[in-house]
């Protein structure tokens, strides 16, 4: 990460919270939406996510059906017994895991599961489709953990 715009980032992210979200309250929708593909690219260019793994160390995805059905498939599981086993039902009624870090996160970072991964980790953090304007307190969320969306809303204020 040697961009400068990300040295500091945590620090810079959480000072920035409040304008984050008057940011995302007021955006032009389309005008964001066309800026988000080449930002996220840029992002992870900038940014190797093996060397970070926040989202896995610190926050869980949702497990969906058709996620518990596929991973337990792979894992040659029940259903049941990877529920019983990895996951558990959240306040908003949601399958999240039970442990942090993740319970397929390996030493080095890499995710057990990844060809298999339930579909927020595959479409973490959000900075290529509307998920950032259409629910901006996850997206100020993950701004505090995650330097690429911390760098996607610094660029697009930048270009206002």
């Amino acid at each position: 990460m040697a961009d400068e715009l990300l040295e500091n980032w945590e620090k810079k992210s959480a000072e920035h919270q409040k304008l984050y979200g008057q940011f995302l309250k007021r955006a032009n929708k389309n005008k964001v939406l066309k800026q988000l593909p080449d930002l996220h690219e840029e992002a992870f260019e900038k940014v190797d996510c093996l060397q970070c793994a926040n989202c896995c160390k610190n926050y869980s995805p949702r497990f969906k059906t058709p996620d518990i059905k596929r991973i337990s498939k792979h894992l040659r599981m029940k259903e049941s017994v990877f529920i019983e086993t990895y996951l558990y039902l959240d306040n908003e009624g949601d399958y999240v895991v039970k442990s942090k870090p993740c319970p397929f996160l390996g030493a080095d970072n890499y995710c057990s599961i990844y060809d298999v991964r339930p579909s927020d980790c595959e479409r973490f953090p959000y900075t290529d489709e509307d998920v950032i304007l259409k629910r901006p307190q996850l997206t100020l969320k993950n701004s505090t953990f995650c330097p690429i969306t911390y760098f996607v809303l610094e660029k697009l204020m930048e270009q206002k």
